[in-house]
C-alpha cells in the first residue's frame, strides 16, 4: 500500500493532500513554509499535520529498509519461502516484523542450537505433532554418544530445549503475550531498603503498584529514575496463568505422553525466554510512550514560553541580583546593545544601600531608562523592593525568570557577543534582552536549560531535539525576524536557512550595511534561490525599498497585490494605509491556478496589519510586597503567581519566593480537569491560595479553586471522579496480584 493511502486512511484527510505534502517535504520545502505559503496545494492542512505527515512517511520509509534488510538476510539463508515472504510484505509496524524474522535472526550459541547440532531437530517435530507415541521409544532412537546424547532423558531434555525456543520466537505466541502483558501488567515499585530517608523525594513510590496502561507518563518517568538511581525496585508483574492458558491454546493439542512434554518445554519456556523478552520489550514500550507524552508537555511549555509577551525595545536597565557579591547592572539601548555596566550592593548595609540608589538613579536619568528588569534568583526579591521603593516615575519594573542565564553566559554564544566581559555581565545582559523579546533571547539557549517540562533529562534526548527543534522553529516563522537586527541564531531557525546562512546574512550584513530590500538576499553567497524562496517570507524589513518587505506577503505574490492596486488606480502604500480600498477588492478576480482564496485572504489580512506580531501584549505584574521566602508563607493566604511549568499532573507557580508551589491537577479548577492546559498556559498571571507549606522537602502546595464551589460542579466532579474509578473486583484483583508479587 502506498504511504499517501496509508497516512491518509490513519490521518482521515484526502490522500492527495498528503501525496502532495511528501512531494513538498522531499523537494525541501519546510514545514512552515508548506502551512503559510502552499495552501492550496496541500488542502489548507496546518503544521501539525504536515509535521505528522513528515515523520509518519519517515516511519514507513525506515519500515521499509528494515523489511528489506529482513528478505536479504533470510535469502541469504535458503529459508524464503513464498508464505513467509508474503508475512514479511505484510507487516505493518516494526514489532510484527521483528517477531517474523527473529528464528532466522543469527543468534549466539543457545540450548535450542546445541539440540540442533546433536540432530535433535526430528524428535522435537515429532513431539509437537502429539501423537499417541511412546515418547522413551522415539528418543531411544536418537540416543548418539558420538553426539553427545547419552541417554533417552538427555534427548528428550534437547528436543524440550528446541520447542521451547520455537515457542519464545513465534510471531502469534509473542503478540498474544505482548498484548497480555500490556493490557493487565502492573508497575510495582518499592523502595530500596535502607535508603529510605535518601529517597524521601520518592515517597510516593515506595510500596506502589498500578495498571501499565493507566500509568501516566510522570509517574512511569519518576519511577524509572528512582530504579536508575537505585533508590527503587521496579518490576513488571502479570499472571503467569494466563499466559500460559494463551500460549497452550495455540501449542497443546491432545491428552498424552507427548502433549505432556510440550507442556514442559511450554513453561520452561515462558519462564527462561519469553518472560523476560517481554518484561524488556514492555519496558521498552512503556518508555517509549512515557518519553512521546513528556516531550509533547515540554514542547508545548517551550512553545508558550517562547511566544510570551515582548515587552518591546525599549531603553532599560537589568540587573542580576546577588548578595555577597553584589547585583550587576547594565543598561541596555532599546535594540538591546549594552551601553554601559557596574556593581551595586544595595544588600550590603546602609552605606552601599544609598550608593546603589544614587547609581541607579543617575543610570535611569542618564539613559532615559524606560523599564527595568530584575533577575528572579537569589536576592531577586529583595532586589526588586529596593528598586520600587526608589519610587522612579514612568519607569516599569520587572521580575524575569533568568532560568538558563547562567548557561547562556557561559556559553560559545555569549563569548562571541561579549569577549571582553565576564559571565556576570553576560548574564544581566541575558536577562533585560529576554525582558524586551523572549523568542530573540531564548532561541540562544537549549531549550532543555529554560526551566519548564518533565523529566527531560530521562526521555530520549534524540526525539526531544527534535521535537524542540520543531517547536522553535515554528515559533520563530510564527512571529517573523527582523532581517537587519537579527542574531545569527535566530535566523538559523528560519524557514531554509540554517546556521551556515544565517552566518552569512550577519557577514552580508557587516560589510555592506543593512539589506534595503528582500531581493537583495540573493546577493549573500550560497543562498540560493530554493533557500529565498523558503525565508524570504518570514524576514521583515521595515522601511524597506518595497512596502511589503516589513509583511508577511511573499515576494512570490507582490506582483499580484501590485495589479490589485493598480487595479483600483492606486499603488501598495494606499493598500497599507486604506482600510475602505481594500474593501474594494474583488478576490475572485484573483483566483488562479496557482493562487486560491487560502493565500487570497491571508494576504489581505496581512495588508490590513502588515508585520504583525501575533504574542499577546505585554502587562506588568507584581508579587506580595513582604513574601519573600517559603518562611514568609501562611496557609490560606491569597497571592498572585505566575505559572512557570505545566506537566500532566498540574501546574507549578512562582509567588516570589525562590520556589515554584504546584497547582495539582484536582486544584487547578472547580470543575475536573483532565488537562492542565485546558485552564492554564506558561507565563499566565493566577491568583492562588497555598493549601500546604513543607520546609523540610521545599514543596508548597497551592489551588487555584474559588471559594465557594457550586453544587454542580461538585456532583459534576464527583461522577467524574467515580467514572475514573475502577470496579471494586477489579481493583481487589490488582491488589492481590501486586501482594502476591511482593512477597
Amino acid at each position: 500500500m502506498a504511504y499517501e493511502i496509508i497516512i491518509s486512511q490513519e490521518l482521515g484527510i484526502n490522500s492527495r493532500q498528503v501525496s502532495t505534502t511528501i512531494d513538498l517535504l522531499d523537494e525541501g520545502a519546510t514545514v512552515p513554509f508548506i502551512a503559510r505559503y502552499r495552501k492550496e496545494m496541500t488542502g489548507s492542512l496546518d503544521e501539525v499535520q504536515i509535521t505528522t505527515i513528515r515523520d509518519r512517511v519517515q516511519q514507513l520509509r525506515d519500515l521499509d529498509k528494515r523489511r528489506e534488510a529482513v528478505l536479504k538476510s533470510i535469502t541469504e539463508q535458503g529459508k524464503l519461502t513464498p508464505e513467509l515472504e508474503q508475512q514479511i510484505q505484510q507487516a505493518e509496524t516494526m514489532a510484527i516484523l521483528e517477531d517474523i524474522y527473529l528464528p532466522f535472526k543469527p543468534k549466539r550459541k543457545t540450548r535450542a542450537s546445541v539440540a540442533r547440532e546433536k540432530g535433535l531437530q526430528p524428535l522435537a517435530d515429532r513431539l509437537l505433532l502429539q501423537e499417541k507415541d511412546d515418547v522413551s521409544v522415539l528418543a531411544a532412537g536418537f540416543i548418539d554418544s558420538e553426539k553427545g546424547v547419552a541417554s533417552e532423558e538427555e534427548a528428550i531434555a534437547g528436543a524440550r530445549d528446541i520447542i521451547a525456543e520455537q515457542i519464545a520466537e513465534d510471531a502469534e505466541v509473542r503478540a498474544r503475550s505482548r498484548k497480555i502483558f500490556l493490557d493487565k501488567g502492573l508497575f510495582i515499585s518499592r523502595v530500596v531498603p535502607g535508603k529510605e530517608e535518601d529517597a524521601l523525594k520518592y515517597k510516593d513510590y515506595f510500596e506502589w503498584s498500578e495498571p501499565l496502561q493507566d500509568a501516566p507518563s510522570h509517574r512511569v518517568l519518576a519511577m524509572r529514575r528512582g530504579e536508575k538511581e537505585e533508590m527503587l525496585y521496579l518490576d513488571i508483574a502479570v499472571e503467569e496463568e494466563t499466559i500460559l492458558s494463551a500460549i497452550e491454546k495455540i501449542y497443546i493439542k491432545a491428552n498424552n505422553d507427548a502433549a505432556a512434554q510440550v507442556r514442559i518445554a511450554l513453561q520452561d519456556s515462558y519462564k527462561r525466554l519469553l518472560k523476560p523478552s517481554m518484561e524488556t520489550e514492555v519496558r521498552v514500550l512503556t518508555r517509549q510512550k512515557a518519553d512521546e507524552e513528556a516531550i509533547r508537555v515540554f514542547a508545548d511549555n517551550v512553545r508558550q514560553l517562547l511566544l510570551a509577551a515582548p515587552l518591546g525595545q525599549k531603553r532599560l536597565l537589568a540587573i542580576d541580583p546577588g548578595f555577597r557579591t553584589g547585583c550587576k547592572t547594565v543598561v541596555l539601548d532599546a535594540q538591546g546593545a549594552l551601553l554601559e555596566n557596574t556593581t551595586i550592593f544595595p544588600h550590603n548595609g546602609a552605606g552601599g544601600l544609598a550608593e546603589a540608589a544614587k547609581t541607579v538613579e543617575l543610570l535611569v536619568k542618564r539613559y532615559d531608562v524606560e523599564a527595568i528588569a530584575v533577575g528572579n534568583g537569589t536576592a531577586g526579591r529583595e532586589t526588586e523592593e529596593f528598586v520600587r521603593k526608589l519610587g522612579l516615575k514612568d519607569v516599569t519594573v520587572v521580575m524575569v525568570n533568568e532560568s538558563g542565564a547562567s548557561i547562556y553566559s557561559a556559553s560559545e554564544v555569549a563569548r562571541e557577543e561579549f569577549p571582553d566581559y565576564d559571565v556576570t555581565v553576560r548574564g544581566a545582559v541575558s536577562i533585560g534582552r529576554r525582558l524586551m523579546d523572549p523568542l530573540a533571547e531564548l532561541v540562544k539557549i537549549d531549550p532543555k536549560s529554560i526551566g519548564v517540562g518533565q523529566y527531560q533529562h530521562d526521555v530520549d534526548q534524540n526525539k526531544l531535539q527534535s521535537s524542540l527543534d520543531d517547536t522553535v522553529i515554528s515559533c520563530v516563522n510564527a512571529v517573523g525576524v527582523e532581517l537587519n537586527t537579527a542574531s545569527k541564531q535566530i535566523l538559523a531557525y528560519v524557514s531554509g536557512l540554517g546556521p551556515s546562512l544565517a552566518q552569512q546574512i550577519v557577514n552580508y550584513r557587516v560589510a555592506n550595511g543593512p539589506f534595503k530590500s528582500r531581493k537583495e538576499l540573493k546577493k549573500v553567497p550560497r543562498l540560493g534561490d530554493k533557500a529565498f524562496e523558503q525565508a524570504a517570507g518570514f524576514l521583515r524589513i521595515r522601511h524597506g525599498e518595497h512596502p511589503l518587505d516589513a509583511s508577511a506577503v511573499h515576494p512570490e505574490r507582490y506582483a499580484l497585490v501590485e495589479q490589485m492596486a493598480k487595479d483600483l488606480q492606486a499603488n501598495v502604500q494606499d493598500l497599507l494605509t486604506n482600510e475602505a480600498l481594500r474593501k474594494q477588492i474583488d478576490l475572485k478576480k484573483y483566483v488562479s491556478d496557482e493562487v486560491g482564496l487560502p493565500t487570497l485572504n491571508d494576504i489581505i489580512a496581512e495588508l490590513s496589519k502588515p508585520g504583525r506580531d501575533p504574542r499577546e501584549q505585554f502587562e506588568e505584574f507584581k508579587f506580595t510586597d513582604g513574601v519573600n521566602s517559603i518562611r514568609d508563607l501562611r496557609i490560606g493566604m491569597k497571592l498572585p503567581g505566575i505559572v512557570t511549568n505545566i506537566t500532566n499532573f498540574g501546574a507549578f507557580v512562582d509567588v516570589g519566593v525562590h520556589q515554584d508551589g504546584l497547582v495539582h491537577l484536582s486544584q487547578l479548577a472547580n470543575r475536573f480537569v483532565s488537562d492542565p492546559n485546558e485552564v492554564v498556559k506558561v507565563q499566565q498571571r493566577v491568583i492562588v491560595t497555598v493549601t500546604e507549606i513543607d520546609e523540610r522537602r521545599n514543596r508548597i502546595g497551592l489551588s487555584m479553586k474559588s471559594d465557594e464551589k457550586p453544587a454542580s460542579s461538585r456532583k459534576h466532579h464527583d461522577n467524574q471522579r467515580k467514572a475514573k474509578t475502577p470496579e471494586t473486583d477489579m481493583a481487589s484483583k490488582l491488589a492481590a496480584l501486586a501482594s502476591k508479587f511482593k512477597s
